[in-house]
């Protein structure tokens, strides 16, 4: 089910303010759009590069103007970090000024709680734009998808989707959880080829999202991304499951997002 359809909804934009993924090669969105061909990626969810440790508007800039090279494939998700004292006017600004389409967030690098009440005010923007939430999960204990999803409780017209799936020990927590909150998605992301498997035959239909982490540290991420896409055909699902997961709810999700 790869091709111009399908959307990975978890890569990473390499730290092109150098111009160069961090090992050194040159990288930009021509390269990042050579390689979603070469991966059989029709389009991407991009999030900001420094939000990881260090979230600036200077990276949502940077995150805006990547994208901007083709919008059609390309969707970018800004961060900010919620205990910043500007964190709900740069939440408005990327969102609104830059356009960006959703809020990537990392509890556990950025140091905060996904319990923090000063996380309240910055989903209401998102929710405001139409926007998205994906945070970072699976990483005990900052990032359980239980934390996420009483983020999630709180604000239920928010759509907010858990990063990882749980990763290699939170999986079963991660689907649980999207099966009891309406808003919470769970994105197959680093999630084992057997948990995935099991959390496509037991989660609701149109809740479950494919993301590869291309572009995170080096350009051995996009060989890795290749091989996580290829993968796919040997997890033993349907071609029916394939299809929500790669093309129909993410592009549902997205609603329009992809100009």
């Amino acid at each position: 089910m790869t091709g111009p359809a399908m959307v990975d909804f978890h890569t990473h934009t390499p730290a092109w303010h150098t111009g160069t993924w961090l090992g050194g090669a040159e990288f930009g969105p021509r390269e990042f759009l050579s390689f979603m061909d070469g991966a059989g990626i029709g389009a991407a969810v991009l999030l900001a590069h420094d939000g990881l440790f260090n979230a600036t508007p200077e990276s949502n800039d940077e995150l805006a103007e990547f994208v901007a090279a083709d919008r059609s494939r390309m969707v970018g998700f800004g961060t900010v970090n919620p205990r910043n004292a500007n964190a709900v006017a740069e939440t408005e600004r990327m969102l609104g000024e830059l356009g960006l389409a959703g809020l990537k967030l990392h509890p556990w690098l950025q140091g905060f709680s996904m319990h923090e009440p000063a996380l309240d005010p910055i989903c209401e923007v998102v929710k405001a734009h139409g926007g998205i939430l994906l945070s970072h999960d699976g990483t005990p204990p900052y990032s359980t998808p239980s934390q996420i999803a009483a983020l999630a409780r709180r604000h239920p017209e928010l759509p907010v989707v858990l990063g990882h799936g749980g990763l290699h020990d939170c999986w079963r927590e991660a689907l649980a959880l999207t099966v009891e909150t309406d808003n919470l998605y769970l994105c197959i992301c680093g999630t084992p080829p057997y948990a995935a498997r099991h959390i496509l035959a037991n989660a609701p239909r149109g809740k479950v999202l494919f993301g590869t982490d291309a572009g995170l540290s080096d350009e051995a991420s996009q060989h890795y991304a290749v091989a996580r896409v290829a993968e796919i055909d040997g997890w033993g699902i349907t071609e029916e499951q394939k299809t929500d997961m790669l093309v129909t709810t993410p592009r549902a999700l997205l609603a329009g997002r992809l100009k």
